[in-house]
Parts: structure tokens; C-alpha cells; sequence
């Protein structure tokens, strides 16, 4: 038997063996030595390999980081996952080749070079599709949310990889670019919860009673609708101001994007309360004083 198995054995090892070398060896060779490239079908099998491979990993990682994810999130984590599986296709093929014997290192360079070029050029698009993946991954931002960017006040409707986008106020669209969440202050008037704290100022003349300003500010709170009942509006007593007694109105709202049509309904309510009250909000007030050396003379130039 074991004679008998001894040619099988040969055959398999000189015959079969040599003709899949052979087979898998055929293709595209260029150049000699150590610069020599040799692009054959056992290299492309090999990287067929490594795709598939690659791509169930990459499938599985997926669905278990976004198994717990609500739909808006997961679309978002999804979009940005698609980069990063590029990137690792790249890194699994200069792997694959570098495994196959194929000298890599002058790819290499010539990609890092090139790469260094796009990144200064594509610098600003880099900061942001950083900051996207920033917002996506620790949730800093959400849609719903109240921000206002450069002294704008807008509603984000809509958060893609390089830019976000609110709405204002005047129902314009407002495209913010991810960066300035990272690199600039933005106020996010809705991050920790939907209540925000609001004020109006007003002045009112010297000499009134300032309980009774303090109960009127408070009237005018009680019946705009828009204001909280919870937590409760207040007055604060803020200053001796030039020409009048400055108080303001604290109150508490839900809807942070309508601040200005609530506190323009106080200052209506403030403004008839105060008449049918007799209190005044007086206008700047100078007094001027006139120091002469001499007494003014009366010239009486009509002749009679």
C-alpha cells in the first residue's frame, strides 16, 4: 500500500501542485528584481479574498455598533462608516500586495506625498467631515435643536457629514459648516432641556412705586400664554439708571425660536398696564445749566 501510494503522492506534488503554481502565476510581470511587479491571478484571487473577507467584517461591525441606534443616528453612522470602509479597502490591498512580494514602499511615498498635497488644499473639508463624524458619534447636536451661530438664531431641520442646516427665524435657510461647532462658541439654547429663561427691560420714572411696578411686571407675565407658570417669572430691581428706574421681567418659555413675538406680547401687556396705572416710562432727560459772568442784555429792536 504504501508503495502503491508513493507515485499518487508524486504526481499530486510534482503534476497538480506545479500546474496550480503555474495557473496562479500567470499574468503581468514587469520590471526585474527588486523593482519588479508582478500583477498575476493568484494576486488577484488573493485580493478577491481579502474583499470578501474585509466586507463581511465590516458588515458585522456595522449592524452591531448600529443595533441600538434610533433610525436618524444609524443613517448618519452609516454615511459616515462608508469613508472609513474606503480607507480600509486601501490599507487590506497594499497589505495584500505587500504579502504577494510586491515592493510597496515607493506607493507608498508617492501616496503620502500626494495625500499631503490634497489634505493642505482640502484642509478646511477635512476639519469638517471631522466635526460631522464629531457630532454623530457624542450626539452634541440633534435635530430640533435651537443654535445661534454668529449672532444668528436658527432651527436645525438637517445634519449631513460637512454642514449643518436650521432655519431662522425669517424662515430663511442658514448652511453651517461642522467646523464651527469644534472651533467656534455656539450657543445651543435646547442641549440639556427645551425650557430657556428670557428677560424684558423696562424704566420707569423717578418717584414711582416700585411695588407697584414689580406687581404689574408680574401681571403681565401671569397673562401672556407663553409664559411658564413653573418655573415662576420675577422682577429684579436692576439700577438707578440716568433718567429712570430699570427693572427687569425673568420669565421662563418651551419654544426658545418665538422668544421675540413673547416678549414683544409683554412689552404690549407692560405698556397698558402701566397707563391704566398712571405709572410713567419716561424719555432721557438733560438739565442744563447756563453759568454767565455778565448779565444778558435785552436789545428792543422793533422800534417801540
Amino acid at each position: 500500500m504504501l508503495q502503491e501510494s508513493t507515485p499518487v503522492k508524486d504526481f499530486i506534488e510534482t503534476d497538480v501542485l506545479t500546474a496550480i503554481k503555474e495557473f496562479l502565476n500567470l499574468g503581468l510581470h514587469l520590471g526585474e528584481g527588486e523593482n519588479s511587479i508582478h500583477i498575476t491571478i493568484g494576486l488577484l484571487l488573493m485580493l478577491s479574498v481579502a474583499f470578501v473577507v474585509t466586507s463581511f467584517v465590516m458588515k458585522s461591525l456595522r449592524k452591531l455598533l448600529t443595533r441600538k441606534m434610533e433610525q436618524e443616528d444609524k443613517l448618519k453612522f452609516i454615511s459616515v462608516f462608508k469613508y472609513i470602509r474606503y480607507l480600509i479597502y486601501v490599507i487590506v490591498i497594499l497589505i495584500t500586495m505587500s504579502a504577494a512580494g510586491i515592493d510597496i514602499t515607493l506607493l507608498i511615498t508617492a501616496s503620502a506625498a500626494f495625500f499631503v498635497g490634497v489634505g493642505l488644499a482640502l484642509q478646511e473639508l477635512f476639519q469638517d467631515i471631522i466635526a460631522g463624524i464629531m457630532i454623530v458619534v457624542d450626539k452634541s447636536l440633534r435635530v430640533g435643536d435651537i443654535v445661534k451661530v454668529d449672532g444668528i438664531v436658527g432651527k436645525v431641520f438637517e445634519i449631513k457629514l460637512r454642514t449643518t442646516r436650521a432655519l431662522t427665524r425669517d424662515d430663511k435657510v442658514l448652511v453651517i459648516p461642522n467646523h464651527k461647532f469644534i472651533s467656534d462658541v455656539i450657543f445651543n439654547y435646547t442641549q440639556n432641556h427645551r425650557t430657556t429663561r428670557e428677560s424684558v427691560s423696562v424704566g420707569v420714572a423717578y418717584g414711582s412705586d416700585v411695588q407697584l411696578v414689580t406687581e404689574l411686571l408680574l401681571k403681565a407675565a401671569k397673562q401672556e400664554k407663553a409664559v411658564l407658570k413653573s418655573p415662576k417669572p420675577f422682577v429684579l430691581f436692576d439700577d438707578f439708571g440716568d433718567s429712570a428706574l430699570i427693572f427687569t421681567l425673568n420669565f421662563f418659555i418651551t419654544d426658545a425660536f418665538s422668544e421675540l413675538r413673547t416678549k414683544s406680547a409683554l412689552r404690549y401687556s407692560i405698556d397698558a398696564l402701566f397707563r391704566e396705572n398712571g405709572v410713567t416710562i419716561p424719555f432721557p432727560q438733560r438739565d442744563v445749566h447756563f453759568y454767565q459772568k455778565q448779565p444778558v442784555v435785552l436789545r428792543n429792536t422793533s422800534g417801540e
